[in-house]
C-alpha cells in the first residue's frame, strides 16, 4: 500500500470505535518515515469523528521553522470546526479557525485567523543598502483575517449569496503564507491582490435572467515598490476604489423568434461612489487636473443602459452563412464631484448609438487523405453606426482593460465594460485554419484585423509615469486594429501547446502569450509558458512592461518516487522570482511532495524568501499544503 502502519500491537476498541496502536513506524511506498510511540484512528465503522488531521510545516527566514497542527472538530453530520494554530519559531503564533455549516438550500463557510504581536519584514538600518532580515516594527496589536462565503439555492428562480474578506494588515497574507487567500466565491471577483466583500440575488429562467449586487474591496496591491526596504512598500489606497452599491444586470428573450431572427434585450445600472481623487485612467487626459491632488474629492458616478438586439441567421446554397443584425444602445450618466477646475459640481449626460451589419463566413472543408483533412473559415464583419459619442467628462470605470482575440474582435462591443463604446463605419476581417490527422493531432491558426473609417484618440491612455503622452493599450484607437494572431497545436497526443499575440501595424508584439505542455514515459509531465507585454512605450525601468517564463515539470526516477521542478524568471528585471524543487512520490492514491523554494517577488514585506515546503494532494480529496499556483 502507499502508506502503512507498522506497529507492535495493534487492538480495535469497540467501545471507542476506534483502532490503538503501539510503537508505530509509518511507510510511505515501503520507506520508513516517521516514529511514534502510540497513535490512534477511528475505525470503519465510523464516518466522521473529530480528530487531529494531517499537519505540515515549513521553514522561511522570516518565521522560522513553522508547523500548523489543524483538528478537525465534527458538531453534526452538517457542521463542523477546524482549529489549526500555525506555531512559528520566530514571530507570534497564528490561530487559525474554519467552520462550515450545510443547510437544505445552501452552505456557509467562515474562514479567519488572528494573532497578537509586532509586524515584521526586511528593514535597512544601518543604511548599508541591504535590507536586515526579520526586523520587528510597529506596536503589538491585534492582526487578522476574514474570508467567508456563502450560497443559497432555494426552490425557484431565485438564488442568493455572500462574500465577507478583509485583512488588518495588507502583508498578514504574504507574510505568514497563508493559503488560498484569493479566492473565486460569489457572483464577482477580486481582482488579483484584491478582496470584494459583496451580497448578491440571482434569478433564472429559461428566457430571462437578472442580478442584484451590492459590492466593496480592498486592495493588497503594492502601488510603489521599495527596493531595499520591502516593509516600505506603498500599497494602493483603498479609498481610490469605489463602494458599488447597486450593480443590477438583467437580459430577456423572446421565446419565439422576431422577424425570423432571436431578439435579446440587455439592462444594466450600476452606481459607484468614491471617496478619494483617482487620475487616470478613470478620467480623460483633459480633464486631469495639473499640481497636487491630495484632498480632492473621488467622482462619483451612476449609470444606466439599455440595449436591443435582433440577428437572424441565414446560408445560401452554396453554402455562406449570411447573420444581419441591427444593435440599438442608449446610455445614461450622472456624475458628481468632478475636479473643481472644470466649474462644475454635477452634471447629467445622454448618448444613443444604432447600429447595423453583416456577420459573413464561408467554411470550406476538404479531405487530404482517409485520416487527414482540411478546415478553411474566412469571416467578415461590416457594420455602420452613428459616431460613437464618449463625452471626456463620463469616467472610465469599467473599459480600462481590452485583451483583443479572436472572439471580441467580431463583437460590436469590444471593450469589456459600457463606458467606451466604438461607432462609426466599421470593418473586420479574418481567417481560421484547422488541420486535422491521424484522428488525436490537430493545428489551427487564426489571424485577423479590423478597420475603421476615423481616429478615435478618445480611447488614448496617460502613460502611468509619464501623464503628459499617450498611448494606445487597447490597440482600438487607429483606423486600423492590431493584428490578433491566435492557434493552438497538438501534434500527438503527448504534447500539446496554445498562442495568443496581438501585433500592431509596424510588425511589432505589443502583447503576447504561449503555453506548450508535454509528457513522457508514463507519468513524467512538464510544462513551459511564456507572456510579454510591450504596448507601455515609456523608455526606463519604470515603463511597466514585463516578460516571464514559467517552467514546471517532474520526472519519475524509481517506481513512484521521482523529482519536480518549478521556475519563474522575468526576462524584464533578469532574475528569477520564484523556484522549487523537490522530492516527489505519487501513485493512484495520493501525491505528496517535499522540497525546497525560494520566493523572490518584490511584493513580500520580508524581501526574498527562503524555505522548505510541503504538499500534500490527495485522489479523492484535493490538495494541501503549500501551493504557490493558488496565489494569482
Amino acid at each position: 500500500p502507499s502508506v502503512s502502519i507498522q506497529a507492535s500491537k495493534a487492538v480495535q476498541n469497540e467501545e471507542l470505535r476506534a483502532i490503538l496502536y503501539r510503537d508505530v513506524v509509518f511507510r510511505l511506498g515501503g520507506v520508513p518515515i516517521f516514529y511514534l510511540p502510540a497513535f490512534s484512528h477511528p475505525d470503519p465503522t465510523v464516518d466522521r469523528a473529530s480528530g487531529f488531521l494531517v499537519p505540515w510545516g515549513d521553514y522561511q527566514a522570516g518565521r522560522g521553522v513553522s508547523l500548523e497542527i489543524p483538528y478537525l472538530h465534527v458538531i453534526s453530520p452538517s457542521e463542523d470546526v477546524l482549529v489549526s494554530p500555525q506555531f512559528d519559531t520566530k514571530v507570534a503564533p497564528l490561530l487559525n479557525l474554519q467552520w462550515r455549516k450545510r443547510f437544505t438550500d445552501g452552505m456557509i463557510v467562515a474562514r479567519g485567523g488572528a494573532t497578537y504581536g509586532r509586524s515584521f519584514g526586511d528593514f535597512d538600518l544601518d543604511g548599508d543598502g541591504q535590507a536586515e532580515s526579520n526586523v520587528r516594527f510597529g506596536d503589538k496589536t491585534t492582526r487578522s483575517y476574514l474570508l467567508a462565503h456563502g450560497k443559497f439555492d432555494p426552490d425557484g428562480p431565485w438564488r442568493w449569496g455572500f462574500t465577507a474578506e478583509r485583512v488588518s494588515d495588507k502583508t498578514l497574507f504574504d507574510r505568514y503564507d497563508i493559503r488560498d487567500a484569493y479566492q473565486d466565491n460569489g457572483l464577482y471577483y477580486g481582482d488579483s491582490r484584491r478582496l470584494i466583500s459583496q451580497i448578491y440575488a440571482e434569478r433564472q429562467t429559461q428566457r430571462s435572467y437578472l442580478s442584484v449586487a451590492a459590492f466593496t474591496m480592498q486592495s493588497l496591491r503594492v502601488a510603489e515598490i521599495n527596493p531595499i526596504t520591502p516593509a516600505l512598500n506603498v500599497f494602493e489606497d483603498d479609498n481610490t476604489l469605489p463602494l458599488v452599491a447597486p450593480l443590477i444586470e438583467a437580459r430577456w428573450e423572446p421565446e419565439g423568434p422576431v422577424l425570423g431572427g432571436r431578439l435579446r434585450l440587455r439592462g444594466s445600472a450600476v452606481a459607484l461612489t468614491r471617496d478619494a481623487y483617482v487620475g487616470f485612467p478613470t478620467l480623460a487626459p483633459e480633464l486631469i487636473p495639473g499640481g497636487p491632488t491630495d484632498g480632492l474629492p473621488g467622482v462619483d458616478s451612476r449609470r444606466i443602459t439599455g440595449q436591443a438586439e435582433w440577428r437572424r441567421v441565414l446560408t445560401s446554397p452554396i453554402g455562406v452563412r449570411w447573420e444581419p443584425f441591427v444593435d440599438l444602445r442608449a446610455d445614461i450618466y450622472s456624475v458628481d464631484d468632478l475636479p473643481p477646475a472644470l466649474g462644475v459640481e454635477n452634471e447629467t449626460y445622454t448618448r444613443a448609438r444604432t447600429s447595423a451589419g453583416v456577420d459573413v463566413s464561408y467554411p470550406l472543408y476538404r479531405p487530404l487523405s482517409a485520416s487527414s483533412d482540411l478546415i478553411l473559415e474566412p469571416m467578415a464583419q461590416l457594420s455602420i453606426s452613428n459616431k460613437a459619442d464618449l463625452d471626456p467628462r463620463i469616467p472610465n470605470e469599467d473599459s480600462q482593460i481590452t485583451e483583443l482575440d479572436h472572439l471580441s474582435l467580431f463583437r460590436m462591443d469590444r471593450f469589456p465594460g459600457y463606458d467606451l463604446l466604438e461607432g462609426g463605419l466599421r470593418f473586420t476581417a479574418g481567417a481560421r485554419a484547422t488541420l486535422r490527422w491521424d484522428e488525436v493531432r490537430s493545428a489551427s491558426l487564426f489571424i485577423g484585423r479590423s478597420m475603421r473609417a476615423d481616429d478615435q484618440d478618445e480611447y488614448l491612455t496617460p502613460i502611468p509615469d509619464d501623464p503628459s503622452r499617450l498611448y494606445d493599450p487597447s490597440g482600438l484607437a487607429s483606423r486600423t486594429s492590431d493584428w490578433v494572431v491566435q492557434g493552438t497545436f497538438n501534434p500527438s497526443d503527448r504534447m500539446r501547446g496554445w498562442f495568443h499575440a496581438t501585433v500592431d501595424g509596424n510588425g511589432e508584439i505589443r502583447r503576447a502569450e504561449a503555453t506548450v505542455d508535454g509528457r513522457w514515459g508514463r507519468r513524467n509531465l512538464a510544462s513551459v509558458s511564456y507572456i510579454v507585454d510591450r504596448s507601455n512605450p515609456l523608455d526606463g525601468p519604470e515603463n511597466r512592461n514585463y516578460e516571464f517564463v514559467q517552467l514546471s515539470g517532474h520526472q519519475f526516477v524509481y517506481d513512484n518516487w521521482g523529482v519536480a521542478v518549478t521556475g519563474i524568471a522575468d526576462l524584464e528585471r533578469d532574475i528569477i522570482t520564484r523556484s522549487e524543487v523537490g522530492l516527489l512520490f505519487d501513485d493512484d492514491c495520493f501525491r505528496i511532495e517535499l522540497g525546497w523554494r525560494r520566493d523572490n517577488t518584490r511584493v513580500r514585506p520580508t524581501g526574498p524568501a527562503e524555505g522548505v515546503y510541503i504538499r500534500l494532494n490527495l485522489a479523492t480529496f484535493g490538495g494541501s499544503g503549500y501551493d504557490r499556483g493558488n496565489m494569482r
